[in-house]
């Protein structure tokens, strides 16, 4: 499925909050965490200039936020969240699969939190990232070239 990726602005805010809500919501609420749409605005907003938002045929489908951490030398994937309509297209395995090779290139590792309920967990680990730590709520992950 072709796809782009357009910087996300206040706009999308409305768009952003619904995506968590349909994608996030249960996986929260397995481990415990805030639903409420203060909890989603907050996560929404962090790290908000690097988000960009995922564009099928000129539709808003899904997120993708990642921030380049200097001091660890390593690409963060802060968020990606696809809307259930746009799952299982293999979108989010092109897009972890271009930011892994740019950060090969780079030199560079690329890390990751994942909720122990999400499904997205079995993804990661195809791709070849691997648990380094995990906390009451989240595995986190890294990838190394």
């Amino acid at each position: 499925m072709e796809f782009s990726l357009q910087a996300a602005s206040e706009h999308d805010i409305a768009f952003l909050l619904k995506l968590r809500e349909a994608t996030m919501k249960q996986y929260l609420e397995d481990v415990g965490e805030p639903t409420t749409t203060e909890a989603y605005l907050e996560r929404v907003m962090y790290k908000f200039e690097d988000a960009k938002v995922i564009k099928v045929h000129g539709e808003s489908a899904g997120l993708f936020k990642v921030s380049y951490i200097p001091e660890n030398n390593q690409w963060y994937v802060v968020q990606i969240q696809l809307h259930p309509g746009y799952q299982n297209h293999r979108i989010g395995r092109q897009l972890l699969t271009e930011l892994i090779s740019v950060a090969t290139e780079q030199g560079a590792s690329v890390g990751l939190s994942v909720l122990k309920t999400n499904p997205a967990k079995r993804l990661y680990t195809r791709l070849g990232f691997e648990p380094v730590g995990e906390t009451k709520t989240e595995f986190k992950m890294e990838y190394n070239a």
